[in-house]
């Protein structure tokens, strides 16, 4: 363990020390945190991601049907799904702000961390607990058990990083307010474990208090403000404090760098991406005796059995790629994340990682005829709602595109309509195979694989079709002009004539 030392020379204008300053650190055994950072995103947005898999793991026998017993059960687990994958970003947004405030680190802290991380991965077993057992109290309190943990090893790693002050940002290290600022980092940390240990006392008597508790950490920035703004309507704005926190605010809770979105975002689709393959792994590959006994040594009829569980595999990956690609080409024209598009970005990875349920939901065709008609609605939902915060995202940014959005993506802009036509085609895309499902539900799966194989074409042609579409619409604005009465044209001059009399005729 280091102990404390001088103040260390600013950083350059490239976010890095001195060469002199570097080699300070390394003889002092101290490390930037950005390799590290990248290690913790990447289990988190793993641990985020893998909690669906109690909810796609649901046993179905191909006998039961899909009845009222069911789908309470299903859309149980979605909403504890949900849930606990908003709870689970909210700790990684804490642990990037945190290491915001913590510029390097040492070999301490790098434990610390690895504790942090430890207690983190924990949560998907809790989170089947919850899943198998939503009422039991056994489940809830172990989940609140480890958010609790993970705030209190955050909460150890502020204590110990403003002990030794070289570890934190130059903009706190030289502040004259750090003991301020470490009350206020704190207090902000502990938020979250505090509701959490309101949630375990009451699951232990009265167990939906303890989910409306948990949902609460959620949306504890927008109570807060909510509060806040009533406060300040009925007493009146209150007098800044004589020790101001202007210089450098630290909220868990406010959007992140867009580059660091992005980073989040992509492991939450690669992951997906694999989870679609692993099943086909473990479920589709023949079993050597079935292959003898069922198919008489025939691999490649073992395989033609499983082909409608290809046939979803396929079309489930072309869904999770294309909504990446939409996602990829709206961040492009991103300047700036505001709050609540951090909001809308976070709800619409919840149900991009809800996508290998819908990939189990349409590979049971086979194994649930029956039931077909109520897996396509399952996974037509799923596929809107991921879609349709992506389009929230982008209608939210127009709001403040002067702020938030590239030029050429604003109203107006050369790659608006081009956006808008990204961004759209699969809420209606789905939306229509839901409602076409209402209509001929004798034909719900061959209007879902439709869709499948319809909406990738119909991204190759997207630019084709936009430009066809604004040169429609220029053609009809045309014809509506030449619609128009031809007004009579004043002749040349007489308007300057009507407006100066007093000036003399041309000669």
């Amino acid at each position: 363990m280091s102990g404390p030392r001088t103040p260390e020379p600013a950083l350059d204008g490239q976010g890095a020390s001195p060469a002199g300053s570097q080699d300070e650190d390394m003889a002092d055994g101290i490390q930037r945190s950005h390799r590290m950072l990248s290690f913790s995103d990447a289990l988190l947005s793993i641990i985020a991601t893998v909690m669906i898999l109690p909810v796609t793991h649901t046993e179905i026998s191909p006998e039961q049907e899909f009845d009222k017993s069911v789908q309470k059960l299903l859309a149980t687990r979605i909403a504890v799904y949900l849930m606990t994958f908003l709870i689970v970003t909210v700790a990684w947004a804490a642990h990037t702000r945190l290491f915001q405030v913590v510029g390097k680190i040492d070999d301490t802290l790098a434990l610390l961390n690895l504790a942090c991380m430890m207690t983190i991965t924990f949560l998907p077993f809790t989170f089947s607990l919850m899943v198998a057992f939503p009422e039991a109290p056994l489940g809830i309190l172990l989940f609140c058990v480890c958010v609790m943990a993970v705030g209190a090893v955050q909460a150890l790693i502020v204590v110990y990083a403003f002990h030794f002050p070289h570890l934190l940002s130059p903009q706190i290290e030289h502040s004259a307010h750090r003991a301020l600022y470490r009350q206020h980092i704190l207090g902000i940390i502990l938020r979250g474990p505090a509701l959490c240990l309101a949630a375990a006392g009451f699951s232990l008597f009265f167990y939906p208090v303890s989910y409306l508790l948990m949902a609460t950490v959620i949306f504890l920035p927008y109570v807060s403000k909510a509060a806040g703004w009533c406060r300040a309507r009925l007493a009146g704005p209150r007098e800044p404090p004589a020790h101001s926190l202007e210089i450098f605010t630290f909220d868990l809770h406010e959007p992140l760098s867009k580059e660091r979105v992005e980073a989040f975002s992509d492991g939450v689709y690669a992951i997906v991406a694999t989870l679609l393959i692993l099943d086909i792994c473990e479920d589709n590959v023949p079993d050597s005796k079935d292959v003898k006994e069922k198919f008489h040594g025939s691999l490649v009829a073992a395989l033609g059995a499983s082909g409608p569980h290809f046939l979803a595999y396929f079309g489930s990956f072309a869904t999770v790629g294309l909504l990446w690609f939409a996602h990829h080409s709206l961040f492009l024209h991103i300047r700036k994340a505001t709050q609540p598009m951090g909001l809308l970005n976070t709800l619409s990875l919840a149900f991009v990682g809800g996508l290998p349920l819908a990939y189990q939901q349409t590979s049971a065709f086979a194994r649930r005829p029956h039931d077909e008609l109520e897996s396509v609605r399952v996974s037509c939902a799923i596929i809107f709602f991921a879609s349709i915060f992506q389009f929230a995202i982008w209608t939210t940014a127009l709001l403040q595109e002067g702020e938030t959005l590239q030029p050429s993506a604003r109203f107006g802009g050369q790659e608006h309509a081009f956006m808008f036509a990204k961004l759209v085609l699969y809420p209606c895309a789905s939306l229509l195979a839901f409602a076409c499902t209402c209509v001929l539900s004798r034909f719900s799966t061959a209007i879902f694989h439709i869709m499948q194989i319809a909406v990738p074409f119909a991204f190759l042609l997207l630019r084709l079709l936009v430009r066809l579409a604004l040169a429609g619409l220029r053609g009809l604005r045309g014809l509506r002009g030449l619609a128009r009465p031809a007004r009579a044209r004043p002749v040349p001059g007489a308007l300057d004539d009507a407006r100066s009399p007093l000036l003399p005729a041309p000669c």
